[in-house]
């Protein structure tokens, strides 16, 4: 019997609202917390300034996986709430994190405010240690690498060393990003995170 965990997903999105009507804007964002509030599978939501004074906002808000994220955006209570600020905001950039992604963002500055869940709703779980990440990561490149090594130098390992270096990372990269990565973060949830072992968990329930 395995177990497996849904991967939190964070939404950041930038967007720009004329500084004079801040008032308004913030209105805006609590208004459409509380429509996701009250949609199944949602963690948290907050905004953020780029400074005082700025035309610059990122709005964030997490759900338990892609699946409730999805009904959310995909919903006509999102879809009223987006078009009632037409010609007031502008929407400028999208970023989606899930796993060892959202690990690396900058600090912000200018908390306007956060929004948590109710009491009773699940939180997002808290960013693991940076030696934890150091240990993910390395975790997934070492096997890579030396696979990479070994098969360079056994079918090219006549070509130049800048040649074979091009070529190990131009296959490398994508491998770790999209596919060696999210699955070890995924294996890895519970140790990340500080929580039992899965297999602790079973013998329990058993």
């Amino acid at each position: 019997m395995t177990t497996t965990h849904a991967v939190p997903v964070t939404v950041a999105i930038a967007r720009r609202a004329d500084p004079a009507r801040a008032h308004e804007m913030v209105a805006w964002m609590r208004a459409g917390t509380a429509l996701a509030e009250s949609f199944p599978g949602f963690l948290g939501a907050g905004w953020v300034q780029s400074a005082p004074g700025s035309a610059e906002w990122h709005m964030l808000y997490r759900f338990a996986d892609g699946d409730t994220l999805r009904r959310w955006e995909e919903s006509p209570q999102r879809h009223w709430w987006l078009t009632s600020a037409q010609g007031i905001v502008e929407h400028t950039r999208t970023e989606r994190r899930t796993g060892i992604e959202g690990w690396f963002d900058p600090p912000v500055d200018h908390v306007v405010e956060m929004v948590t869940p109710a009491v009773g709703e699940p939180v997002p779980p808290a960013t693991p240690p940076r030696w934890k990440q150091a240990v993910t990561i390395w975790l997934a490149f070492f096997p890579l690498s030396l696979t990479a090594t070994l098969l360079t130098a056994r079918f090219i390992g006549d070509a130049p060393l800048a040649l074979r270096t091009l070529i190990m990372t131009l296959c490398l990269t994508p491998l770790m990003t999209y596919l060696v990565l999210p699955r070890i973060t995924r294996a890895l949830h519970w140790w990340l995170h500080g929580q039992p072992a899965p297999w602790r968990m079973l013998r329990r329930a058993s």
